[in-house]
């Protein structure tokens, strides 16, 4: 039941907030586009990522979905907010993630040691949570770990 409302909750914010707060350009895309990519690059993985997951590309939201990639983060209402968790440690600030980790927090105190578990990740990667993922779309996916330490 809390993750439908967290999704609900999701689904209700995700609108406005690509809207007024997001001022990035969409990357203009395709899923059948990024599958299109060579097999060890972003793009590539990107693309599969969303196949897998049956998921379409958000408008303005494409980062998020290259972190899941990076972070290796699953998709669940739990595993998203411990990536929002992960993104703090790596210094990441915004509205939005403090409202995710406050509410994930409150609706999951059993899982804050799993939470802080992703925020210390976050802290031991590079910064990388700024970078513009859509130049990076061509490169492998290791060689972004890698540079940023990210585990």
């Amino acid at each position: 039941m809390k993750d439908l409302l967290i999704e609900k909750l999701y689904e209700a914010s995700k609108k406005p907030y690509q809207k007024y707060f997001k001022k990035n350009e969409p990357w203009g895309l395709s899923r059948k586009e990024l599958l299109g990519f060579e097999e060890k690059s972003l793009g590539f993985h990107l693309g599969c990522f969303l196949l897998k997951h049956d998921f379409q590309i958000q408008e303005k939201l494409e980062d998020h979905d290259a972190i899941h990639i990076l972070t290796n983060t699953g998709v669940s209402v739990v595993e998203e907010i411990g990536m929002q968790y992960y993104l703090l440690g790596n210094g990441k600030k915004s509205l939005y993630l403090y409202m995710v980790v406050l509410s994930g927090t409150v609706f999951y105190p059993t899982k804050f040691k799993s939470f802080l578990s992703e925020y210390k990740r976050g802290k031991q990667a590079l910064e990388f949570h700024y970078l513009d993922f859509y130049k990076m779309l061509n490169v492998p996916v290791s060689e972004i770990q890698n540079t940023f330490k990210i585990k």
